[in-house]
C-alpha cells in the first residue's frame, strides 16, 4: 500500500511564503513523476507544478517565477516553495505521485490535501 502525506499548509499574508512538503512511502514503491495540484472553492482542480524523475519541471503560468518544485529521490519527497503568495493562490493543495509497486503498472497516488490560505 502506498501512502502520500502532505504538510506545510497554513495561513499567510499576501506577499509571504510557505513551503509544502510531501512524502510517499510503500513497500517496493518506485516513484516517477511528482507534482502538486490545487483546487480553490468553486473551481476545477488545476496543475500547479510537476517534476520528472530526472528533475525536469513544469509550472502553471500563474505561478512561474514565484513557485519552485524540488524532489529528493533518496527520501521519496517532493517540496513546493511558494513565494510572493497572492490571494488567488488560496486553495487546497494536493500532492500527486506517479509510480508503481513491485514493477507493476504505473498509477497515480494522491495525498489528502493541505489548505493554503492567503489573506489580502
Amino acid at each position: 500500500q502506498v501512502h502520500v502525506v502532505e504538510s506545510g499548509g497554513g495561513l499567510v499574508q499576501a506577499g509571504g511564503s510557505l513551503r509544502l512538503s510531501c512524502a510517499a512511502s510503500g513497500s517496493t514503491f518506485r516513484m516517477y513523476a511528482m507534482g502538486w495540484d490545487r483546487q480553490a472553492p468553486g473551481k476545477q482542480r488545476e496543475l500547479v507544478a510537476e517534476i520528472s524523475s530526472v528533475g525536469m519541471t513544469n509550472y502553471a503560468d500563474s505561478v512561474k517565477g514565484r513557485f519552485t518544485i524540488s524532489r529528493d529521490n533518496a527520501k521519496n519527497t517532493v517540496s513546493l516553495q511558494m513565494n510572493s503568495l497572492k490571494f488567488e493562490d488560496t486553495a487546497v493543495y494536493y500532492c500527486n505521485v506517479r509510480g508503481n509497486v513491485g514493477g507493476g503498472p504505473l498509477s497515480d497516488y494522491w495525498g489528502q490535501g493541505t489548505q493554503v490560505t492567503v489573506s489580502s
